[in-house]
C-alpha cells in the first residue's frame, strides 16, 4: 500500500525569489497566532530540504520525513500544548542545502505550511500574502565546508550578524519542480532531552599553524559530483580552524555535569554517559566577545579524553560560534552522534550550563530481556540504543557520518523494527521510497540506488545492494501482508532482473560487475573480480525471492541451474572459493577463501549443513569470535561485523544451535556495549560506532524467547 497523497487547504510552496537553487541557504519564516482558545489547532508543513520549529522560542519539532525524488511527506502537529494563550510566536527555520548527499535530497528549497484552527487554515505560506514573513537568516554562514561525504553543509554560526526582521525577503511560489505531498505515515520523535553525564578533562588551549589540514574529498574535490563551495571561496572552513587548535589537559578530575566557567583560551571535556545521537544543546553566557567550538566524536584515542579525533569518522566533527557578549540557548540545527565532546572557549571567559542532547529518532520501545548474565544485558541495551538512534523516518546505517538509508543494512534493521513493535511502517515508507521516482540519475536504467533517499552524481551504485532489495521484499511481505505493494514493485523488480541478464554469461553466472561490488568489510572485497561467487549466491537468492513472489518458474529453474554451476566452480573440497578471474581468455580458479563466502553459501540456499557436512561442522566449531586467538584455517580471511559475523549468527539461529548463538554474542559485541554503549559498523572503531543492522541481536534474542 502506497502512501496516500495529501492537500494543503490554502498553502503553496514558497521561497525567496531567485534563491531556489542556492547552496546552503537558510530563511527564517514567522507567524504569530493571536487568540484565547488554543483548542484544535494544528499546523501541518513540509520542506526542501529541512524545517526546525520553535513555538514561544522552544523547539518543537524537526523535519520532514524523507521520500523518493519529487515527493514530499506531510507532517501534522497538534500545537494544544505548546500554545501559550492569546499571544504565540511560530519560527520556521527551513534549510535549503541544494546538495547532493546520502542525508537530504538535492532539490529546489521550499517551505509549505499552514495552520489550521478546527480544521479551517488561519494562516499560510503563500506569494501574496503576508502570514509567514520569511527573512535571510544572517547568523548562519554560508560559505563553510560539507560535514562529510555523505552529509551536506557543516554547522558554522556568527552571532555578530543579526537577522534583520524589518526587512522581509520576497516570497514567491516554488515552481522548480513538480511536487507531490504525500502522508508521513510513520511515528513522530519525542525529543527526549538527555542531560551529559559529567565533566572529565579540563585545559588549556594554544593555536599553531599546522604542516597539512584535513583534506577530505568532501573539502578539496568538490564540482559537479560533490556540491559544495571550492576551497577557494569558503568564508571559514571550520575544521581546518579546529585543527590549529593545541590542548593541554591540565585536569582530568570527574565532575557532575554542573555549570561551569572556561576561562579565556581553555576547554572542558563532556562524557555523554554513552554513544549518543540528536541535536546538541546547551546554555551559555559570554562575558566577553568569544569564538565557540564544540569538537567531538564516538570515542577517545588511548583512553584518554585529551585525544578526540575530529575527523576518525571522515567527518568534520566541529560546529563552530562566534558569540558577541551576552546569552544565548544554543541548539544545533542537525542531529550529529557522540559519546565525547570538547567545549572550547576561545578570546573571552563563558560560562557553560545545561549541557544535553535532544533525540531525534525512535522512542524507547517496551521490551526488555530475560537474563540473569549482565553481559548478554549490556548487549541488548546497546543493541536497542542502536536501534533507536538510527530508526527514524527511514532507516539509517548511521546517524552520525552518513544518516543515509542503505539496502542490506535495512535488510536486518527490518527485522528489529517487527520485533520490537509488531509493525513494519518505517520498512514501508524506505521500500516505497525507491519506488517514487519513475527513474534515477547517475545510475544504469533498472539499477537501484545503493542508498535513498540520496544523489549519486559520481555515478556510484552497489549491484548486490539491490538484491538485497529483493530479498528483503519477500520477507516484507511476510511482515506485513501487503500484496498491493509487492505487485507496485513488480514493475521495477523486472527492470533490475533485465539490468542483471545483461551480465549474464554463457553459464547464468555475472561476471564483471559494474561500480562498488560489495561483499563485506574485509578481504572478500578484494576478490569481486571476474566471477564473484558471493555475488553469485544472493543472485540466486533473488531469482528464488522472484520466482515466489511472482509465480516466476523460469526464474526457480534459472536459480537452480547457476546453484548447481556455482557449487562446480566455487567448492574447493573443504572451502568455497571466492572468485575466478580470466587469464588469457581461459577461466581460472583462484584460490581465495573468504570467511564471509562461506556464510554467503549457507545464507543464501547454495548450500546447506546436510549436503556439506563437514564444511558446516569446520564452521560450526572452528570458527566464530574466537578464530582469531586459536589462529585455525589461517588460509580463509577473517569476516567482519558487516556483514559476515551477522550472517553467521543468523545461520546458528536458522539451524537452532542457541547456546551457540549466545556464546558468538557475547564474543562479538560485549566489548562494543561495554565501551560505547552501541553497536558498531566493524570489529573495531576505525569508522560508525553505532551502526542501525547491529542492532539485529535484539531479533535472535527474541528467537531465542528471551524477550518480554
Amino acid at each position: 500500500m502506497f502512501s496516500k497523497k495529501v492537500e494543503f487547504l490554502k498553502a503553496i510552496p514558497v521561497w525567496a525569489e531567485g534563491l531556489e537553487k542556492e547552496i546552503n541557504r537558510h530563511l527564517m519564516f514567522n507567524t504569530n497566532i493571536d487568540f484565547t482558545d488554543k483548542k484544535n489547532t494544528v499546523i501541518r508543513l513540509t520542506a526542501s530540504c529541512a524545517y526546525s520549529v520553535k513555538v514561544n522560542g522552544e523547539f518543537f519539532a524537526m523535519g520532514p520525513a524523507r521520500a523518493g525524488h519529487g515527493h514530499y511527506r506531510v507532517d501534522e502537529y497538534v500545537l494544544d500544548n505548546v500554545l501559550d494563550g492569546a499571544a504565540n510566536k511560530i519560527e520556521i527555520l527551513v534549510a535549503g542545502y541544494n546538495q547532493n548527499s546520502f542525508y537530504w535530497l538535492d532539490q529546489p528549497s521550499f517551505l509549505c505550511a499552514e495552520i489550521l484552527k478546527d480544521g479551517e487554515a488561519i494562516a499560510w505560506t503563500s506569494a501574496n500574502r503576508d502570514d509567514f514573513k520569511a527573512y535571510n537568516f544572517a547568523e548562519r554562514v554560508v560559505k563553510v565546508q560539507r560535514y562529510s561525504f555523505q552529509r551536506p553543509a557543516a554547522e558554522v554560526y556568527d552571532y555578530n550578524r543579526k537577522t534583520d526582521y524589518t526587512a522581509p525577503v520576497k516570497l514567491v511560489h516554488a515552481t522548480a519542480e513538480d511536487k507531490v505531498f504525500i502522508e508521513r505515515g510513520i511515528f513522530y520523535p519525542e525529543y527526549e532531552k538527555e542531560p551529559a553525564k559529567s565533566i572529565i578533562c579540563k585545559g588549556t588551549v594554544g593555536v599553531s599553524e599546522k604542516d597539512s589540514y584535513y583534506d577530505d574529498r568532501a573539502i578539496v574535490n568538490v564540482g559537479e559530483m560533490i556540491k559544495g563551495f571550492p576551497i577557494d571561496e569558503l568564508e571559514v572552513c571550520s575544521v581546518w580552524e579546529a585543527q590549529k587548535l593545541d590542548f593541554d589537559a591540565t585536569d582530568y578530575t570527574v565532575s557532575d555535569n554542573a555549570p561551569i566557567i572556561l576561562p579565556k583560551d581553555t576547554f572542558a571535556v563532556y562524557d555523554m554517559g554513552k554513544n549518543s545521537n540528536g541535536l546538541m544543546g546547551f546554555d551559555i553566557e559570554c562575558e566577553e566577545d568569544i569564538t565557540l567550538y564544540a569538537l567531538f566524536d564516538e570515542i577517545i584515542l588511548d583512553n584518554d579524553p585529551n585525544k578526540i579525533d575530529i575527523t576518525r569518522l571522515t567527518c568534520s566533527n566541529v560546529i563552530m560560534w562566534k558569540l558577541p557578549k551576552g546569552k544565548y540557548s544554543i541548539l544545533s540545527y542537525e542531529p550529529y552522534g557522540y559519546k565525547y565532546l570538547r567545549m572550547v572557549s576561545m578570546g573571552g571567559s563563558a560560562k557553560i550550563s545545561d549541557m544535553h542532547i535532544r533525540r531525534v529518532g525512535f522512542y524507547m520501545p517496551d521490551k526488555k530481556i530475560k537474563t540473569d548474565n549482565p553481559k548478554l544485558k549490556a548487549v541488548f541495551d546497546a543493541a536497542i540504543e542502536t536501534f533507536r538512534q538510527n530508526v527514524c523516518d527511514i532507516y539509517m546505517d548511521c546517524a552520525s557520518r552518513e544518516r543515509g538509508g542503505w539496502l542490506c543494512d535495512s535488510f536486518f534493521t527490518s527485522r528489529v523494527e517487527k520485533t520490537l513493535t509488531g509493525k513494519s511502517e518505517v520498512e514501508r515508507n524506505f521500500l516505497e521510497n525507491f519506488l517514487q521516482p519513475d527513474s534515477f540519475k547517475c545510475i544504469p536504467q533498472g539499477m537501484l540506488p545503493m542508498c535513498y533517499p540520496g544523489d549519486h552524481y559520481d555515478y556510484s551504485f552497489i549491484p548486490n545492494w539491490a538484491m538485497w532489495y529483493v530479498v528483503e521484499l519477500e520477507e516484507y511481505l511476510a511482515r506485513s501482508g501487503d500484496v498491493e505493494f509487492i505487485e507496485s514493485a513488480k514493475p521495477k523488480m523486472y527492470a533490475l532482473l533485465n539490468y542483471f541478464k545483461g551480465l549474464e554469461n554463457s553459464d547464468g553466472l555475472l561476471e564483471h560487475l559494474k561500480s562498488w561490488v560489495f561483499v563485506e568489510w574485509s578481504k572478500a572485497n578484494d576478490f569481486v573480480q571476474d566471477i564473484n561467487f558471493p555475488s553469485n549466491m544472493l543472485y540466486s537468492k533473488m531469482k528464488k525471492v522472484m520466482s515466489r513472489l511472482y509465480n516466476d518458474k523460469t526464474l526457480a529453474d534459472e536459480a537452480e541451474a547457476l546453484d548447481k554451476k556455482i557449487k562446480e566452480l566455487s567448492f574447493g573440497g573443504k572451502f568455497f572459493r571466492d572468485n575466478a578471474v580470466y587469464e588469457d581468455g581461459k577461466l581460472v580458479l583462484t584460490e581465495n577463501y573468504t570467511e564471509a563466502c562461506q556464510y554467503y553459501a549457507f545464507h543464501t540456499g547454495v548450500a546447506t549443513p546436510e549436503e556439506f557436512p563437514e564444511l558446516w561442522e569446520t564452521l560450526l566449531k572452528d570458527f566464530g569470535p574466537q578464530r582469531k586467538q586459536t589462529g585455525k584455517w589461517s588460509e580463509v580471511y577473517f569476516a567482519n561485523a558487516f556483514i559476515g559475523n551477522y550472517l553467521r549468527l543468523d545461520l546458528l539461529n536458522i539451524y537452532g544451535y542457541n547456546e551457540e548463538i549466545l556464546d558468538n554474542m557475547e564474543g562479538y559485541f560485549y566489548y562494543m556495549a561495554e565501551q560505547t554503549g552501541t553497536l558498531w559498523e566493524h570489529d573495531g572503531t576505525y569508522a560508525s560506532c553505532c551502526h542501525g543492522f547491529a542492532s539485529h541481536v535484539i531479533y535472535w534474542f527474541d528467537k531465542l524467547g528471551m524477550l518480554e
